[in-house]
């Protein structure tokens, strides 16, 4: 079996050192992430390393431990107070925020909070306009291509990750029929529970459907009058939609390039489900055979290898794509802190070419640098300007931003 993946890259440390960092310098730490993505194991982890106790605020008796929150933080002052689920008590902001200031004045002003949530826009302006100044955020996403040692020289690892997404569990599981059970088991507890926690009216199925033509039209720019045609409602309705997935840091919406005004560009964001094995179980696809053989391979391939180009980007990376109305088009800009430019195409191709759009867009926008992303190992040029490379080789460069 594949051992668990270790978090090695991301921003350069290990998520549990950066975790440690971020506490060091702030007095309280949000880490968002979907669920079962590993938010508590992280959480568990670096408070055995401290002095630490921990509430799961979805457990009755821990909820009523903060019927005075100022009390009880009174009682552990001195020590890290791990607050899981906090997403369900949003009123909990407030009164954190005079805690936190009376330790600031006491001269406790750091590593006093670690607040996990489940969401991320809902979470974020729920504390932002209490703990605006005093907090840190880190995101958790399902682990990637860096994270597998030997995914930088078996393709098959990095086939398996491709197929059954980056959720624990999911990658982790003895066979096929195992991962594919808890996904579709993740599915259903997300459309079933979590979503109508977050003041979702939308009926289950309805949701479900949705999702699910998303991953049918995997990295592809939004066409909001299809999806809304295909469910029979508006175009504000469908929006909501996927402003919910979106929250809940389970949906992609990846931006056009907007900056060339001298060019007709492409508006609509491109969209994906962040999970390339949750995107394969929406749509029924159980191992590799079957997803070699469905129209979405390509699509899902591209939105596979750009989530894991985002998710290592270092802090401060604005992430793009580009497409002109006469179809000029670059799958991925990553613009890098300083301004660098890099375009990134992707390809399934073993063999893969450089098309004319391309390099028109390129010539529109001076990328400093230039990749196809393929699904081989070798790096090797294919022109004077553009080199072919594998998907860990680039996340490697990515990540190291040079």
């Amino acid at each position: 079996m594949e051992a668990a993946p270790t978090n090695t890259y991301i921003f350069g440390r290990s998520l549990g050192d950066r975790l440690k960092y971020l506490l060091q310098h702030s007095p309280a730490v949000v880490l968002l992430g979907p669920r079962q993505v590993g938010k508590t194991t992280l959480a568990l982890e670096v408070g055995e390393q401290l002095t630490s106790v921990y509430l799961d605020l979805e457990e009755p008796e821990d909820r009523a431990k903060l019927a005075s929150v100022a009390r009880y933080m009174a009682d552990h002052e001195r020590e890290l107070v791990i607050l899981d689920e906090v997403q369900r008590i949003p009123e909990l902001f407030q009164p954190l925020r005079g805690v936190i200031d009376r330790g600031r004045r006491q001269g406790r002003g750091t590593g006093r909070l670690l607040l996990l949530g489940s969401a991320s826009m809902d979470l974020l302006r729920q504390s932002g306009e209490s703990l605006a100044g005093r907090i840190s955020y880190l995101e958790l996403g399902p682990f990637g291509a860096l994270e597998l040692e030997s995914a930088a020289t078996d393709p098959k690892a990095l086939d398996k990750l491709w197929v059954r997404g980056g959720f624990p569990r999911s990658f982790l599981a003895e066979t096929d029929d195992l991962s594919m059970e808890w996904r579709r088991s993740f599915i259903r507890t997300y459309l079933e529970r979590d979503a109508p926690q977050f003041g979702s009216r939308v009926p289950a199925e309805t949701l479900r459907r949705f999702w699910t033509m998303l991953a049918h039209n995997q990295a592809q720019v939004l066409n909001a009058a299809n999806l809304a045609s295909g469910l029979g409602v508006d175009g504000k309705t469908v929006a909501g939609y996927l402003d919910l997935l979106v929250d809940l840091l389970l949906v992609r919406r990846l931006p056009a390039w907007h900056r060339n005004m001298g060019k007709r560009l492409i508006k609509s964001p491109k969209v994906w489900v962040r999970d390339s094995g949750v995107a394969h179980a929406l749509l029924g696809i159980r191992d590799k055979e079957a997803l070699l053989g469905h129209p979405v391979v390509g699509q899902t391939w591209e939105s596979f290898v750009i989530e894991n180009l985002i998710m290592v980007a270092p802090e401060g990376t604005e992430a793009h794509y580009y497409r002109t109305s006469n179809g000029t088009e670059i799958d991925l800009i990553l613009t890098l802190p300083g301004g660098k430019l890099w375009a990134i195409e992707v390809k399934r191709s073993s063999a893969p070419g450089v098309e004319r759009g391309f390099h028109s867009a390129c010539t529109d926008l001076k990328p400093k640098k230039r990749f196809v992303v393929y699904p081989g190992t070798d790096r090797f040029s294919l022109d004077e300007k553009t080199e072919a490379i594998g998907l860990v080789a680039l996340a490697r460069a990515v990540h190291a931003g040079k």
